[in-house]
């Protein structure tokens, strides 16, 4: 059965290459009980699904268990992912929404991983949790289960990611573009690590040469809903982040980076944009590696 497209209650304005890959409180309201769709919560605060509860029948993805290698520094592989899918009663024609905290932060990760894995009809719910809540709307502390699906994962689409000796070759390439979406003051070098987080392992402050300091939550207006199409356009193109270039995302692991990524290709359309998982706990601890401090030029 084919799922509704259409963005209930979407800003006329937005003008986003595709709309309907964001769904409003509405529509996923009206959707709790469809069989064929299942709502992810991924949350910055794993804890959040459990204490303050959760959308009924949303299922929980922690991204420190559900989807990364428990012994490489790694995603889990194709056939873990299919089993996790399994397990949520996911099926490849599933319509999978994803919500959480913090400006969708980490819904944005999960975005970027099941579209690495092939997964076609994938959304995120505008604004997250925090609209869901500023809305009135009620949680559940109550765990769904789901039958066991068959899932069959695409292999590892890996135009959409970035690997250290390609941001290396990026650094000398012709119409090249590298995005830092960290704080000003990781970038600048001034942080190794984001503001009330603890260090992450990076030995050395800085930014990749030439990377432009976008910060990610640039992207979102304060109710947690990403801004227009245009405000978007402004923000990207002003630092010369346009469409015809090759574009790499980076942050400290990716995460934020992803949410950038998806703004860029789903919601500006941008044909050429990686996400740099690696990011700068790998960069920043590379010998030899060039590093830039202080203000951009």
């Amino acid at each position: 059965m084919s799922i509704d497209t259409t963005v209930a209650g979407s800003q006329p304005q937005s003008g986003y290459a595709h709309p309907e890959v964001l769904v409003d409180t509405e529509w996923v309201a009206a959707h709790l009980d469809d069989p064929n769709v299942r709502i992810i919560e991924a949350d910055e605060d794993p804890l959040l699904y459990e204490a303050m509860g959760h959308i009924r029948n949303a299922v929980k993805l922690d991204w420190h268990v559900d989807v990364q290698d428990p012994v490489r520094r790694d995603f889990v592989d194709k056939a873990a992912f299919e089993a996790l899918m399994s397990r949520y009663g996911i099926s490849n024609d599933t319509t999978v929404v994803f919500y959480g905290d913090k400006n969708n932060w980490y819904a944005a990760y999960s975005y970027w991983l099941f579209k690495l894995y092939g997964h076609r009809d994938a959304r995120i719910m505008n604004g997250g949790r925090t609209k869901w809540e500023a809305e009135g709307r009620e949680y559940t502390k109550e765990t769904p289960q789901f039958a066991a699906t068959q899932y069959t994962a695409q292999e590892a689409n890996l135009s959409l990611r970035a690997f250290r000796r390609q941001v290396e070759d990026h650094l000398h390439a012709a119409n090249a573009a590298l995005v830092d979406v960290r704080s000003p003051d990781e970038y600048t070098g001034k942080l190794v690590h984001m503001i009330n987080y603890p260090q992450e392992g990076a030995q050395r402050g800085g930014h990749i040469p030439g990377a432009q300091n976008i910060p990610w939550a640039t992207a979102a207006n304060p109710d947690g809903t990403f801004k227009s199409a245009e405000e978007l356009q402004q923000i990207y193109r002003g630092k010369g982040i346009t469409p015809e270039k090759d574009v790499i995302a980076y942050c400290r692991i990716g995460e934020r980076s992803a949410h950038t990524w998806f703004v860029l290709t789903q919601l500006l359309g941008y044909p050429n944009v990686r996400n740099y998982d690696g990011s700068w706990t790998e960069w920043g601890n590379l010998v030899g590696a060039p590093i830039n401090k202080g203000e951009q030029p």
